[in-house]
């Protein structure tokens, strides 16, 4: 893993609350930000890698690009360490798939935040067509919320019931509702959304999107015509703050990106 060197720093402009620790500050060339939670829902913010020509799905997320910086130090780490649960949409949970931080000193640096070593595990389906015995839902000391459409509530409701560590969340006719009962009900105040496109895409439209962490691979490939906003209204993105890697010829881009 390497180090991040800051070329653009926009962040006095934003209402972000720096957060790190001497080892982050030291990797991520200063500290990172986030945004805090609104009254009545929840901060939201992106996890996405791109190759150089714009493209996200893979069926190796590893085969984009990113390497080890992105992986460890801002998919893995940074994006969730103060984040109350990490949501998915059903189709990028695989069957070994558990959202958490991985690398000690950022494990430490997010017991010193106040938060439990593992975010909630947050799952968004339609149609329940998803594998129930995936580790994300297979963790029983680890809370999980499953926001659920009729289609998957009526095929999985029995199986879940089993399951007291499973909390299944009603998607409502509008998803800021089902965002605001989260907050609400059940404490999720700051939630790291990974994907996929489809899934981003529904919580930009909606609003509930504050920021995107977004790393640019210097590599193309990818999925031909696969950005990370499949929508029709793309939004208008603001520079927070913009690094390079350092020690390598063929460095990634990280950008941390308001969505006005």
């Amino acid at each position: 893993m390497n180090r991040l060197t800051t070329i653009e720093d926009r962040s006095s402009e934003w209402l972000v609350t720096p957060i790190g620790n001497e080892w982050s500050r030291k990797y991520f060339g200063g500290p990172f930000y986030v945004f805090d939670a609104p009254l009545v829902t929840s901060a939201m913010s992106l996890v996405f890698v791109q190759t150089r020509d714009g493209n996200t799905g893979a069926s190796n997320p590893e085969d984009l690009g990113g390497g080890p910086t992105d992986k460890h130090l801002i998919y893995e780490g940074l994006s969730r360490v103060a984040a109350d649960g990490v949501l998915a949409g059903a189709s990028s949970v695989g069957h070994s798939v558990f959202f958490t931080v991985n690398h000690p000193e950022l494990v430490a640096l997010r017991l010193d935040l106040g938060f439990p070593r593992h975010p909630a595990q947050m799952v968004m389906s339609k149609d329940g067509n998803f594998d129930l015995g995936a580790r994300v839902f297979t963790t029983p000391d680890v809370p999980v919320f499953l926001l659920a459409g009729d289609q998957c509530i009526k095929k999985v409701s029995a199986e879940i019931a089993r399951r007291p560590w499973i909390t299944l969340i009603p998607i409502e006719d509008d998803l800021p509702a089902t965002f605001a009962h989260l907050r609400r009900d059940h404490g999720i105040g700051r939630i790291s959304a990974v994907g996929g496109r489809v899934t981003a895409t529904s919580l930009v439209d909606a609003g509930l999107v504050q920021d995107i962490y977004l790393t640019t691979s210097p590599i193309d490939g990818g999925e031909p015509n696969t950005p990370w906003y499949v929508g029709r209204r793309p939004p208008n993105l603001k520079t927070i703050v913009r690094k390079r890697e350092l020690g390598v010829s063929a460095p990634i881009l990280f950008e941390h990106l308001a969505i006005a």
